[in-house]
């Protein structure tokens, strides 16, 4: 079965998801740091967890803020605090064990915080509710089952509808559902009576049939239940923390297995998962690597070789697999010294994992970059896990490939959609590197409770990234939209207009305006960057990797276009009299004495001095709202001349 929307609740920072849907093969999430990303991971992974996952404990997992109040009163209890939920769509070999009418339904699950958890089905036949029609026909038969065993029944014996009328007590016409032990007990006495049903009464025999038909659709609605949910995928959840020790003892290992001693759990699981790969435990390994030495006889020199050859072959063939995977995504490149053959040996009780390169010379692999480290014990682990119960498994990637460098996690992308056609994935990312060019339809964007920060990321790979031919970095979402409401404004009034086949990409911070700008550049795109004259945008406007990629010419810089002598201005600065109109009428900051005062402070700076409450994405979106009532002639004369020239400068150097 596929998973096709998902929704997350009540966990750690994760109030409410809502549903969001999940692609067939992978689905990206995107967002910044403490959105909530890994927390949707985690709790998914509880819609059908490996045994060896841990299960929710409200104190840890329950909205800590929120606990006191909910949980340890008492006014909510566990057990009815969903967190995870799931819907499912069918696939022919889901179908192939259902009922009729139920080859269609959708399949949904859902996890409480205590642990307990509902399923059910969307569509099917309905669950029969008990109805005044049902009611009569219950009391109609029980009074015919009674006239038929009158005769034979003795005084002190009740009559069988007195059972029926304690099953049925507390059921409410409309509201109660006949399922579950409710069906089960009718079910029950209706099957005890049935001897007693006149053959020749035909009503009374349709009566019977027609009752007995609704227990039926609780019956086949729990043995579809039952059958889907053994046919549920396993959530595997992945991090970035498993690592394979490169040098391990073997019997010291088996030990450590055997006791539960383990030394370290990312490395133990990582070499536990290594063992399994090999297709050997600890203590067969450790027990092949000192086999008693043989006396001068064949069958005992047979019986000395046969399984030291069969540990040697079965590591080479280890070997070749891990290095096949890994090769295509590094990519190693002899003539720079790369080399990526990867040699798992065995030696008495020495395991070791080393790295050998064309020459023949063996690095053991925590000398390698972490990023190489990281892509072997990705691979191992996978390729373990994946062997058995897992396959079909839905794989929760968080971070993935985080220690690779970007033109690796590129190619790593390609693993990932590979990995993806047998297993459907869900990852978390930050990296554009790991969301390709024809993948935007698969981002979903985790966005914070103030939703503003979180917008910012979304944008730049939901919307933008890679989209267009010619690209303008921006430093933050908030440069996006004054950039594109004045746009429309002076290109209305036909003062000036951007060029409508450049895409704005705000990324996030002056800092990622490098980044965003060298791997757009990468990817054989036209790309100019717009950065503040602060110390940040300074700072990043100096680097020599940006300078390099772009050249000066396609470095753009606020001070290059504001008018007046603001010391390090910003792109607000462009606007600065008409934002200090709109923070006084729409947003009750005035700062016009003060800023008519200091002109050469610039307007941000003194907003935020002034009052606590001020936000940079409040004040623009503001400014977005006043757009689109106004029209350029409204702003100064100095504001217009400003944003015309830097429009012009965006166009030329992206032409």
């Amino acid at each position: 079965m596929k998973l096709v929307s998902a929704r997350v609740q009540n966990y750690r920072s994760v109030r409410d998801s809502g549903w969001f849907a999940i692609e067939d093969t992978k689905t990206i999430l995107v967002g910044p740091n403490e959105a909530g990303k890994t927390a949707v991971l985690e709790a998914l992974q509880h819609i059908n967890p490996p045994p060896e996952v841990r299960q929710f404990e409200p104190l840890r997992d329950y909205p800590r803020k929120l606990y006191n109040a909910d949980i340890q009163s008492g006014r909510l209890d566990p057990k009815q605090i969903p967190v995870a939920t799931a819907k499912f769509e069918l696939e022919a070999d889901d179908r192939a064990g259902l009922g009729p009418g139920f080859d269609a339904v959708t399949y949904c699950y859902t996890r409480y915080l205590a642990n307990n958890s509902i399923h059910w089905t969307e569509g099917g036949p309905s669950v029969v509710t008990y109805s005044e029609e049902i009611r009569k026909d219950l009391q109609r038969m029980a009074t015919h089952i009674d006239k038929q065993t009158e005769a034979a029944r003795s005084d002190d014996v009740v009559p069988p509808s007195t059972e029926l009328f304690a099953a049925i007590d507390d059921w409410q016409v409309g509201k109660t559902t006949i399922d579950g032990e409710r069906a089960t007990k009718l079910r029950d006495w209706l099957d005890s009576v049935a001897s007693h049903v006149d053959e020749g009464n035909s009503t009374e025999d349709a009566r019977h049939t027609r009752l007995l038909g609704y227990t039926r659709v609780s019956q086949e609605r729990a043995a579809a239940l039952k059958h889907l949910n053994a046919r549920m995928p396993v959530f595997v959840y992945y991090n970035n923390y498993f690592r394979v020790r490169p040098n391990l003892h073997l019997e010291h290992f088996a030990e450590r297995l055997e006791g539960n001693l383990l030394d370290d759990d990312r490395y133990d699981f990582g070499n536990r998962c290594l063992l399994k790969l090999l297709g050997f435990t600890a203590r067969e390994l450790a027990n092949q690597g000192r086999p008693p030495e043989p006396d001068d006889d064949p069958e005992q020199f047979e019986a000395y070789r046969k399984p030291l050859d069969e540990r040697s072959i079965q590591l080479n063939a280890a070997s070749v697999r891990l290095t096949n995977e890994i090769r295509s995504v590094w990519n190693p490149d002899p003539t720079k010294g790369e080399a990526a053959t990867l040699r798992i040996q065995a030696d008495g009780q020495y395991l070791k994992v080393a790295v050998q390169d064309d020459l023949g010379v063996e690095i053991e692999l925590d000398q390698r970059s972490e990023g190489f480290q990281w892509l072997v014990s990705f691979f191992v682990v996978f390729f373990a896990e994946a062997a058995d119960s897992y396959v079909n498994a839905i794989l929760l990637l968080d971070e993935p490939g985080l220690s690779l460098h970007g033109l690796k996690q590129r190619e790593f992308r390609k693993t990932i959609s590979r990995l993806a056609k047998d297993n459907q994935t869900i990852y978390t990312t930050h990296s554009p590197f790991l969301v390709g060019p024809d993948e935007l339809d698969l981002v979903r964007v985790v966005e914070m409770a103030d939703r503003d920060e979180g917008e910012a990321l979304g944008y730049d790979l939901a919307q933008s990234l890679f989209g267009q031919q010619r690209n303008l970095v921006l430093e933050g979402l908030t440069d996006l939209w004054y950039l594109d409401g004045t746009a429309q404004l002076l290109g209305e009034a036909r003062i000036a207009a951007l060029n409508d086949k450049i895409a704005l990409i705000p990324a996030n911070t002056a800092s990622k305006v490098v980044y965003f700008a060298t791997i757009l550049h990468a990817n054989h795109l036209k790309v100019a960057a717009l950065l503040d004259s602060d110390a940040a945008g300074e700072n990043a406007a100096k680097q020599d990797t940006l300078i390099h990629t772009l050249g000066n010419r396609n470095i753009l810089r606020a001070a290059d276009f504001c008018q007046g002598s603001i010391s390090k201005p910003e792109i607000e600065d462009l606007l600065r009299d008409t934002l200090v109109k709109i923070g006084a009428q729409e947003l009750g900051w005035d700062v016009s004495s003060v800023a008519a005062e200091q002109p050469t402070r610039p307007i941000v700076d003194i907003f935020a001095t002034e009052f606590r409450d001020f936000s940079k994405y409040h004040l623009a979106k503001a400014y977005v709202r006043w757009t689109r009532e106004h029209v350029a002639a409204e702003l100064t004369e100095a504001e217009r001349k400003a944003w015309g020239d830097l429009i012009d400068g965006i166009n030329k150097a992206l032409k």
